[in-house]
């Protein structure tokens, strides 16, 4: 039985904390609904200190911000965006349109249409996070979406240069500095100088990921994206303490509500990793957020085996899984819940994040457990259709359809099969309307 040397916050403390968020959010976005750009204003004032005639960005804003880039910072960030750029058109050439005859005269299909416009929120308040410009706009644009705009917050009290950078040469149609809620509403509800989006990406802090959550319905969301969440599967072969520390607090240092856990099969391994982390924490320059993030939401677990250890990573469904043992691909083959896996201590979550190639946008708080992380499939509709191509063929659909209405009371919708049994199949059957679903069972 799996034992925990150190557990995060309890299960109470996570929902009233849940419920704050909750209520501000959704006193916020009412708040938008009502009075649209003077409230985003009010609030990006009020939340970051910031304040702008138009919160769209100029072309000439834009082009600054590229132009401020050191030729090695262009060639890092094209880098990374080539790599983004290369795997979401592989996973977009991967996704067909299909058409069959399924039956003789009977012909099926889907095709696979983009939303008309995003909205991509990239996070930037305590770190310039570019790389979610990214894996959100360039994933958008191979997906095929026509109108991508993007928001990211201030950072030090004007845009961040990086991050407006990177929104403009991954191809952002409109780029705004606007951050949190107000950000995810504008986009999702629109204002005066705001056109809506059908959809929603990227990831945020809570407060970000409460306001899609509330938002979803209204419009699409890729996914619940909130805190960073980071589980080390380690062993004593695969690994060394050293690694595995760096590794929990290379991610928690996103924020003081990022749950960093070790899962391993050692007791000394566990005890020799929290030594190092909390030796790491005395010379880690962001160990500021990293501490308060480990002491509260920090976990270690020791599991007796490499399938308890499954077991065990599948119920907690991270949204990170860094696989640091003497088989890897063992937890390939038998996880089932995560939002991306990597496999064997030559790569690691940072990788991901920054440039690898696969999305960082990816699934938190267990919802691993039914979707997977933003890709190319999320800004596009598979929609069917259907057609018909002979008398015969709606003339025998038509019978069958006939006698299942029927069955559930719904005379209109047997009239609309009798109909072309009549006219297609010659056959004189009876107006549905004027029987008893009983009487029809002949058509």
């Amino acid at each position: 039985m799996a034992q925990y040397l150190k557990r995060g916050a309890a299960a109470e403390v996570k929902a009233e904390a849940d419920r704050k968020v909750r209520d501000i959010v959704e006193a916020a976005l009412a708040d938008i609904e009502k009075r649209g750009d003077a409230a985003l204003r009010d609030m990006s004032i009020k939340f970051d200190k910031w304040d702008r005639e138009d919160y769209r960005l100029s072309q000439a804003e834009i082009d600054a911000a590229v132009e401020s880039l050191t030729p090695q910072e262009r060639k890092d960030i094209e880098f990374a965006q080539t790599q983004v750029r290369n795997f979401a058109q592989i996973q977009r050439d991967s996704v067909k349109d299909v058409e069959v005859e399924t039956l003789p005269g009977v012909v099926l299909g889907h095709k696979n249409l983009p939303v008309n416009a995003a909205g991509c929120y990239v996070p930037g308040g305590k770190y310039p996070l570019l790389a979610s410009a990214h894996m959100s706009v360039i994933t958008a644009k191979v997906a095929g979406v026509k109108r991508v705009i993007t928001c990211a917050p201030p950072f030090q009290g004007k845009p961040a240069r990086a991050i407006v950078a990177a929104q403009a040469l991954a191809g952002a149609d409109a780029i705004y500095a606007l951050g949190g809620i107000q950000a995810i509403g504008a986009m999702a509800i629109g204002t005066e100088t705001i056109d809506p989006v059908d959809i929603l990406v990227g990831p945020g802090n809570a407060f970000v990921a409460e306001a899609k959550r509330q938002l979803f319905g209204r419009v699409g969301i890729d996914l619940f994206a909130g805190p960073t969440e980071t589980l080390i599967i380690a062993d004593e072969i695969g690994c060394d303490p050293e690694m595995a520390a760096t590794d929990i607090l290379g991610q928690v240092e996103h924020g003081p509500d990022s749950p960093g856990v070790l899962l391993t099969n050692s007791e000394a391994f566990a005890r020799a990793t929290m030594k190092e982390i909390d030796r790491l924490l005395e010379i880690l320059p962001t160990a500021d957020h990293a501490r308060k993030a480990w002491e509260t939401y920090g976990e270690v677990i020791v599991a007796e085996s490499y399938e308890e250890m499954v077991r065990v990573a599948d119920e907690i469904a991270s949204e990170h899984v860094q696989v640091m043992t003497a088989d890897p691909d063992y937890f390939l083959k038998n996880m089932t819940n995560y939002g991306a896996l990597f496999l064997g201590n030559r790569t690691n979550v940072s990788f991901g994040d920054k440039v690898i190639g696969t999305n960082h946008t990816l699934p938190t708080r267990k919802a691993a457990r039914y979707t997977g992380g933003l890709w190319v499939g999320k800004f596009l509709k598979t929609c069917t259709y259907q057609r018909v191509t002979t008398d015969e063929a709606s003339a025998l659909i038509g019978e069958y359809c006939s006698r299942l209405c029927a069955l559930e009371g719904f005379a209109g919708h047997g009239e609309q099969a009798n109909i072309r049994v009549r006219r297609f199949g010659g056959r004189d059957v009876p107006y549905a309307g004027q029987v008893e679903p009983s009487e029809l069972t002949a058509v």
